[in-house]
């Protein structure tokens, strides 16, 4: 199936008539009848009922109809947006659920208050997650912890971050990793780079921590420390908009571990409108240098 047949499709639905869809579409009639039968045999099923001089859609010809004039329809809008450089269509964008939670409410409503003919649509996920989306072309772009070492993607900075570390209340204070020796470790997926953060800070000394436990969500991750069952580090921005942050401890962490930028990455080879807008606007927004 492809557009060509589509569109004779919907021309020969609207005039009733392969001669007159031909002469619509600049093509022999010979050559509308073997495409049209081409895409019945592929759908399995008659898409018009065959009469002496006429043909009429079939009940599942009707139904198909529908689905061909949005598909042209979204094609057409799709050349439209490419073609005239401007934000436009759907943008699937990626982000940690840090930054979703601390960063994106205020610049996704200006987004869209700028950009109307753009639907946007979020998903959120590990670093490695939204990176991998965004390598295999599902993703237009993302938000996520650097660095980005994929030779398809290009990045700049979007946001600084400074990273916390947290124990329960009771928790004597943490000045390096042999204070917490042995804890439990509360933190994302594997595929988390904040976890990596994590677990490195104990390498970096030479101390072995304790369990790593795999958390849903940051709201589950602040109730597992202040109940003191273990520690956990995320970027303070999240930290302080979790309700109940006043019972756990804040502990402080050397630059090297607590100083990390956020990166809006996309594809080298995709740097659509909506991507180039949305760069933009966090510039603007945030004040932040940006380099490709």
């Amino acid at each position: 199936m492809d557009l060509t047949q589509l569109k004779m499709f919907c021309a020969v639905a609207d005039s009733g008539s392969v001669v007159r869809a031909a002469e619509q579409l600049n093509r022999v009639p010979s050559n509308l009848t073997t495409r049209l039968r081409q895409l019945e045999e592929e759908l399995g099923t008659d898409l018009f009922i065959r009469e002496k001089q006429r043909l009429r859609l079939s009940p599942m010809g009707h139904n198909f109809l529908c689905y061909a004039q949005r598909i042209l329809a979204l094609s057409a809008e799709a050349m439209a947006m490419a073609h005239s450089g401007e934000p436009a269509g759907h943008f699937a964008l990626g982000s940690m659920e840090s930054t979703a939670a601390s960063r994106l409410p205020s610049l996704l409503a200006e987004f869209h208050q700028r950009y109307k003919n753009v639907t946007l649509s979020l998903t959120t996920g590990t670093s490695g997650e939204i990176l991998e989306q965004v390598r295999a072309g599902t993703l237009a772009a993302a938000l996520s912890d650097g660095p980005v070492n994929m030779d398809e993607l290009n990045s700049c900075v979007a946001f600084s971050e400074r990273m916390v570390l947290i124990s329960s209340l009771e928790h004597p204070p943490i000045a390096g990793p042999a204070d917490a020796a042995g804890a439990t470790l509360f933190t994302f997926r594997p595929s988390c780079s904040y976890r990596q953060r994590f677990e490195n800070w104990f390498l970096a000394d030479g101390v072995q921590h304790g369990p790593v436990m795999d958390i849903p969500s940051y709201h589950a991750m602040l109730a597992c420390v202040a109940s003191g069952g273990g520690i956990a580090m995320l970027p303070e921005g999240v930290l302080t908009l979790l309700p109940g942050h006043e019972r756990v401890r804040q502990h402080p962490l050397s630059a090297e571990f607590r100083d990390t930028d956020t990166r809006l990455v996309w594809r080298r080879d995709a740097f659509t409108p909506n991507v180039e807008a949305l760069k933009y606007l966090i510039i603007e927004q945030f004040d932040n240098k940006s380099s490709e």
